[in-house]
């Protein structure tokens, strides 16, 4: 095999150790915007050839990436810390057009096109996302079996949440830190929302189900699901480090949480359901499903048209996992299915569209985590409540579980 560095004079001029670098950096840009680590590798290999290089091996854990490649018979070997990683389907999905286009080949020219990318303006204000998410909250709530006050709370909660969060993550706070306290204050603004609706003579019969849809936006739903993923690839090192940040995420959201509910003494045993003629039910819970993907979407940087195209998945997808449960399905083998025709019309997208898997499945995916078992899980521990807290991880264990294994399903329909 011909090596490009000898096709290409700019090529030939750059040290193997700066192309390799330029190729780190792709990699790195991959997993801080939150692609797995398997993705993640399948591009760097195309990368890695379009650099010039004859073999590549690849390293990958949650904070650092370590690459060994191969060039004209002489091996070299370098090493780069990730840093703070998020979910960043825009940056996904152009880092992957970075990797198809056959006019870029010099190291020089991928390098300045990873500057773009990595400096591109984010496609949403925050105002527009901190509304987005209150209104997810909204909708979260009412998937949940929350009544209007409910949502309407829970969107105040959400919204209050979500601007504390993006204010604290500017000034590079420590993540934790920053999910601890974004919970709070989302909680926390539901309580005293209840508590001047309360004055004026609104009373919240789902209490509980609001209180909780308030901050199921910090649940670390993409990282979870990836790290599954990537234990069904193999890539064993990456899923366990991503699945203990995760799991990390989720211990802090469930500590500020935790501290309003010793704070205010809430309640958090199940409310009868919301009583609704079931053609109303539907078509509520559908729009619900479109508003709270469209939402998530836009908070991963995903173009609009793919929110659209997430928002009708999740549409359709969503009703029918509820649909499906209505019936007495179990919620794992739900889960599964539903998260089966998530990555099959994904990968059909990426294939056919070049729409980035990420940037359609993860919105819908986000939306179908049990959310409100992870925390009653969470609570019920810290109460002693062993007998429920088991029950509420079983739930939480076999639905997560099953969403990752319809999206791994879903790659027998795939080429690659």
């Amino acid at each position: 095999m011909t090596s490009s560095f000898e096709r290409s004079h700019e090529t030939a001029s750059a040290t193997v150790d700066d192309v390799a670098d330029v190729l780190l950096r792709f990699g790195v840009s991959m997993l801080r915007a939150g692609n797995s680590a398997a993705r993640t590798r399948q591009w760097m290999e195309v990368m890695a050839s379009k650099l010039g290089f004859d073999a590549m091996a690849v390293g990958i854990t949650f904070d650092s990436i370590v690459v060994s490649a191969l060039s004209s018979g002489k091996w070299v070997t370098a090493m780069r810390e990730i840093g703070p990683s998020g979910v960043n389907a825009g940056r996904i999905g152009a880092l992957e057009r970075l990797a198809k286009a056959e006019a870029i080949h010099s190291p020089r020219e991928i390098a300045i096109k990873l500057d773009e990318i990595e400096s591109a303006a984010p496609p949403y204000s925050r105002t527009q996302i901190v509304v987005a998410i209150a209104l997810a909250s909204g909708g979260f709530a009412f998937l949940n079996g929350g009544a209007a006050p409910e949502m309407i709370a829970a969107g105040i909660g959400g919204g209050i949440g979500h601007w504390l969060r993006s204010w604290l993550s500017r000034r590079s706070l420590n993540q934790y830190g920053v999910a601890a306290l974004s919970a709070i204050a989302a909680s926390g603004a539901y309580v005293l929302s209840a508590m001047l609706a309360a004055r004026f003579g609104v009373v919240f019969a789902r209490y509980p189900i609001g209180f909780i849809a308030s901050v199921l936006f910090l649940i670390p739903g993409v990282p979870l699901i990836a790290a599954l993923f990537d234990l069904l690839q193999q890539q064993t090192v990456a899923a366990v480090s991503r699945f203990a940040y995760g799991a990390m995420l989720l211990l802090s959201v469930a500590l500020g949480l935790s501290i309003v509910l010793a704070l205010t003494g809430i309640d958090l045993s199940r409310p009868p359901p919301l009583e609704l003629s079931y053609p109303l039910k539907l078509l509520l819970r559908s729009v619900a499903s479109f508003v709270a993907a469209c939402a998530f979407a836009m908070l991963f940087n995903a173009s609009m048209r793919t929110v659209v195209a997430a928002g009708v998945l999740a549409l359709v997808v969503n009703s029918l996992r509820l649909v499906l449960i209505d019936f007495d399905v179990m919620l794992a083998p739900a889960a599964f299915f539903s998260a089966l025709a998530i990555g099959v019309v994904a990968l059909q997208a990426d294939q056919r569209f070049g729409v980035p898997r990420l940037a359609l499945m993860a919105a819908p995916i986000v939306i179908m985590i049990p959310g409100m078992y992870a925390f009653e899980m969470i609570v019920m521990f810290n109460r002693g409540q062993m007998l429920e807290a088991l029950q509420a991880t079983a739930f939480c264990g076999f639905v997560i579980g099953g969403l990752a294994m319809g999206l791994a399903a879903a790659r027998l329909f795939s080429r690659d």
